[in-house]
């Protein structure tokens, strides 16, 4: 059952139009260094999640109907409820990545650089996970944990402009997915909540998830963008 404390993101990806303010906000609010990268052919840099960027926007070009689309997707650890990675963690040593029993946000600890690095980043669903390769600590969102602790919104959500990124409670959170999913289908009937039931980070997709990212939603083996990957 999750606790009233419990805190959650609702992520409208309808809202989103890749400014990427909220990777530069995470970027800075966390002091993070800049790894050098190299044009890959499409609007999106860097390539991909590293140990010193915890979120970023990934750009795929679609079309549907014979209309194209642009599908934005500001990428970050969904903080599961159970974390398959804690889960991982716990066999070789507890207490390298703990959840936070108020909030439920994960947190990944100094410890991590005693664990198999491989085996924890297989083991997250969403593959979410990086490691420094210099200290060997593995690394992802920590939901501005900092902040959430002196009741301040985390750094993406409070650059957003658009209304994409909303945070509060999870029960909160839920709500105003499935009241905004509703609406949303009424132009994007494919539209889909991701995975809701297993995550403190809620994805609205008004196309298919796994357009957006192989690893946009846990597959469960049945729906894999509106149950529980658990």
């Amino acid at each position: 059952m999750v606790a009233d404390t419990e805190k959650g993101f609702f992520i409208d990806l309808s809202r989103c139009d890749a400014c990427r303010g909220c990777q530069v906000a995470c970027e800075q609010w966390h002091n993070q260094g800049t790894i050098p990268t190299k044009q890959t052919g499409n609007n999106q840099n860097p390539p991909d999640l590293n140990y010193e960027c915890y979120k970023v926007v990934r750009f795929e070009e679609k079309v549907y109907n014979n209309k194209f689309e642009w599908l934005f997707f500001p990428e970050q650890c969904r903080h599961c409820f159970d974390a398959p990675c804690q889960a991982q963690a716990d066999l070789e040593v507890e207490g390298a990545i703990i959840t936070d029993p108020a909030t439920g946000i994960v947190i990944y600890t100094e410890k991590t650089k005693e664990l198999d690095f491989e085996a924890v980043r297989e083991a997250c669903p969403y593959n979410i996970p990086r490691q420094d390769p210099k200290t060997k600590l593995i690394s992802k969102c920590d939901l501005c944990f900092d902040r959430v602790q002196n009741n301040m919104v985390p750094a993406c959500v409070q650059t957003c402009h658009s209304g994409c990124m909303n945070y509060g409670s999870y029960k909160e959170m839920l709500a105003l997915a499935n009241k905004r999913l509703e609406e949303v289908k009424k132009d994007y009937p494919q539209a889909v909540l991701g995975n809701p039931d297993a995550v403190h980070i809620i994805y609205l997709f008004p196309f298919p998830p796994h357009d957006y990212y192989e690893y946009a939603v846990a597959d469960s083996g049945e729906d894999s963008s509106q149950t529980s990957f658990a």
